[in-house]
């Protein structure tokens, strides 16, 4: 018996990295899945996207768990397809009780030199993608009248500075205080609402060249030894990268009955990095 047996959960960004380990995590519980994912490559984003091949991985083991899922490729700038898919996943699955508005992209840039469309883009995806998320799924929860849970991928950069990432930092910031008026509309209903802060956490969107330059601007080519030794000093633990699974295990914790009364909380899983 998991904790999570019989609820359905919508995951975004769910063909790698946290989403595919959060998907994973959930269903290990019980849970079935909706998982969307652009598996497109996007201009500004200077790493390799997540392609359709991986969001197929993420069916094989959410099945190989005994679990059902539905998956299809929608970028989360794409509100009718949200819409769409989170109706076909209700119409099988029969209800809906979590959504995880995790899909996000990196792109560190300058803030007096980037392009207006990198500006744009970011908080096209991590802040307004969001909204459409919830926009598209949340109402289902509040159908349902059964109470659930949202959590919501912030990051620690909403919370400590660093150069070169104002439009990400401010996309993350701003889905704090988006989760905190949500919370409120949403208590009543006894859905809880909250995000989760990790610090740098080892997946494709942070173990790339643009993250090694921006941890290590001194070196002109910089390795992953070398972003691990800057990264090394960001956290007060000794972990200078945590693992996705760190991040599902708090996303457990929200969304299960052990968070029950948590909500309107920015939940960080930073190793210390706020210390």
């Amino acid at each position: 018996m998991g904790q999570l047996d019989g609820m359905v959960a919508f995951v975004t960004g769910a063909a790698r990295g946290q989403g595919r380990s959060h998907a994973i995590a959930l269903a290990s519980e019980g849970a079935d899945i909706i998982a969307v994912d652009a598996c497109r490559q996007i201009d500004t984003v200077p790493y390799p996207a997540a392609t359709e091949e991986d969001l197929a991985e993420t069916v094989r083991q959410v099945e190989h768990l005994g679990r059902r899922i539905l998956a299809e490729q929608v970028d989360v700038r794409d509100l009718a397809g949200l819409e769409s898919v989170v109706e076909r996943g209700i119409s099988l699955f029969g209800r809906l009780d979590i959504v995880l508005a995790n899909a996000g992209i990196s792109a560190p840039a300058p803030t007096l030199t980037m392009t207006e469309d990198a500006w744009s883009t970011m908080i096209d995806v991590n802040l307004t993608g969001v909204w459409k998320t919830v926009r598209a799924a949340v109402p289902h929860i509040v159908a349902g009248g059964r109470g659930g849970s949202v959590v919501i991928t912030s990051s620690l950069a909403a919370l400590r500075p660093n150069a070169n990432i104002a439009h990400y930092s401010a996309a993350k910031s701003g889905l704090v205080g988006f989760m905190r008026v949500l919370a409120k509309e949403l208590a009543p209903n006894g859905i809880r609402v909250n995000t989760i802060h990790p610090t740098t956490v080892a997946t494709e969107m942070v173990l790339n060249d643009a993250t090694y330059r921006l941890f290590r601007p001194d070196l002109e080519a910089p390795t992953r030894d070398d972003f691990v030794q800057a990264a090394s000093t960001l956290n007060a633990l000794p972990i200078p990268l945590t693992e996705s699974s760190d991040i599902s295990a708090a996303v457990l914790y929200l969304v299960g009955n052990s968070g029950r009364a948590v909500t309107g909380t920015t939940h960080l899983v930073d190793a210390g990095g706020a210390l």
